[in-house]
């Protein structure tokens, strides 16, 4: 007589070990072959960084720097250098013609802007950053009888200012107080003897 019960347990221990040999062998492979990571993320974009701190120092060398530039180039008539040495947007939007020509009244009358490299200037108001973080330098230097106003943005790149946009204006300087004779208040002051000193403006626009 067949013993039913006798083959069913042969049956089930035969399937419990197999179940036990299958986990052994997949636990082994497991450790040998460990699951791969996912693609690397992407890596995150550099920070933009923030415009370098402006001393007075450094406000002056920009200023005198440029200046000094300019007058090299109104001298020579070659704008080459004042243009390269500028941000890549203004090279973008203005040529050396284009600064010649801009630039042509102050060549001919043969102004000179060397005063820069030996006075101070005076900031009006004193230098700051604008909103798009460009810095804005604005004032004159107390030259006589025409006085040289700048105004002058220079844009942060790869971590040093470039100028970014120039104006010079020579307007004729402030009359200067006579402390001998002052004039009577009824009669207010006129133009010296009916001359009056002519500037002129010259500059590139943004």
């Amino acid at each position: 007589m067949i013993d039913y019960r006798s083959m069913v347990w042969r049956g089930c221990s035969l399937v419990v070990a197999l179940l036990l040999v299958w986990g052994a062998t997949s636990e082994a492979l497991a450790q040998q072959n460990p699951p791969q990571a996912g693609p690397a993320a992407p890596p995150s974009k550099p920070a933009a960084q923030p415009a370098p701190p402006v001393g007075t120092d450094q406000a002056l060398y920009l200023v005198r720097s440029t200046l000094l530039t300019l007058n090299d180039a109104n001298r020579s008539g070659n704008y080459t250098v004042l243009r390269d040495l500028a941000a890549p947007d203004f090279q973008t939007r203005n040529t050396a013609a284009d600064l010649a020509q801009a630039f042509s009244d102050l060549r001919q009358r043969k102004f000179d802007l060397f005063a820069a490299a030996l006075l101070a200037p005076q900031f009006t108001p004193a230098p700051a950053l604008d909103a798009d973080g460009k810095l804005h330098l604005t004032g004159f230097f107390p030259t006589r009888p025409l006085r040289i106003n700048f105004d002058l943005i220079f844009q942060s790149v790869g971590g040093q200012w470039r100028l970014f946009a120039i104006s010079i204006a020579t307007p004729s300087a402030p009359a200067e107080k006579s402390q001998v004779n002052p004039p009577s208040p009824r009669h207010p002051p006129g133009l010296l003897y009916g001359f009056r000193w002519f500037s002129g403006t010259a500059g590139v626009r943004w």
